[in-house]
C-alpha cells in the first residue's frame, strides 16, 4: 500500500503523471444520511474525505475539492474548494465541470474525478484511468460501471457546459456522445469503489477496513 505523502507534496508516483489533477466531488446533498457534508462524517475516527485524499495525493499532481456552501469548513485541507459553476445542485456533471473548468487554469489536460464517500480508491487509480481513456474512461467493479469514478480530458469542458446548460444530467448519456472505456477492478476482498450512501453503509465501511486489501 502506497503511504499517503504530505499536503501539497507531488508523490514520485504523480510526477509521470503531471498532465492529471483530481477533484473530489463533495457537493452532494446527503439526504439518505440526514443532510450534511457525508465526506465530513467519521470513519474509524476520521472524516471519509481524510480516506478519499490519502488513496489520492500519490496518484494526482493537485487536488481540488467540489462542494457547494461555506468552503470555510473544508478550511482544514488547504485545497481549492469548487463550487458548482450552474445553480440548483445539477449533480456530478457540475462537478466534474468546475474540475475541468479549475484544471485548464493550472495547465492540466485531465482531470480524475471520486467521490468523497469511496474511501477504498486503488492505489492504481489514476494510472489505470488514464491509460485507457478514449478519450473517457470510468470505473468498473463486479460487472457495475461507477460514472462519477472517472477521467475527463480538460478539451471536453466547453461540449459539457454547453451540455448542462441544454437541461443534461446523466452522466453516461453525456459520455456515449464522446466514446467511454470501462476499467475493471475486482471487488473482493474489498469493492474499492464501495460508496457510502446511508448510515448502514458506513457501519459497512467501518467492518471493511480492518479487511486485508
Amino acid at each position: 500500500m502506497i503511504a499517503p505523502k504530505a499536503r501539497g507534496m507531488i508523490a514520485p508516483e504523480a510526477r509521470g503523471m503531471n498532465s492529471v489533477v483530481a477533484v473530489v466531488l463533495a457537493g452532494g446533498l446527503a439526504r439518505r444520511m440526514g443532510g450534511g457534508d457525508k465526506p465530513l462524517r467519521l470513519l474509524a475516527g476520521r472524516p471519509m474525505l481524510d480516506h478519499v485524499l490519502d488513496a489520492l495525493r500519490p496518484q494526482a499532481r493537485s487536488i481540488a475539492l467540489n462542494a457547494n456552501g461555506d468552503p470555510a469548513r473544508f478550511d482544514g485541507y488547504g485545497l481549492p474548494v469548487l463550487a458548482d459553476p450552474l445553480p440548483d445542485h445539477p449533480g456530478p456533471l457540475a462537478g466534474i465541470l468546475a474540475g475541468l473548468e479549475w484544471a485548464a487554469a493550472q495547465g492540466a489536460d485531465w482531470v480524475v474525478s471520486a467521490p468523497g464517500d469511496c474511501p477504498f480508491l486503488p492505489a492504481d487509480y489514476v494510472a489505470r484511468l488514464r491509460a485507457a481513456a478514449a478519450p473517457l474512461a470510468c470505473a468498473e467493479s463486479d460487472g457495475r460501471a461507477h460514472p462519477p469514478c472517472g477521467i475527463w480530458p480538460v478539451a471536453l469542458r466547453h461540449d459539457l457546459r454547453a451540455a448542462l446548460l441544454a437541461g443534461e444530467r446523466k452522466i453516461d448519456r453525456w459520455t456515449a456522445r464522446h466514446g467511454i472505456a470501462r476499467v475493471a477492478w475486482p471487488a473482493t476482498p474489498v469493492d474499492p469503489f464501495f460508496n457510502a450512501n446511508t448510515a448502514e453503509d458506513l457501519a459497512e465501511a467501518e467492518a471493511l477496513l480492518h479487511k486485508p486489501r
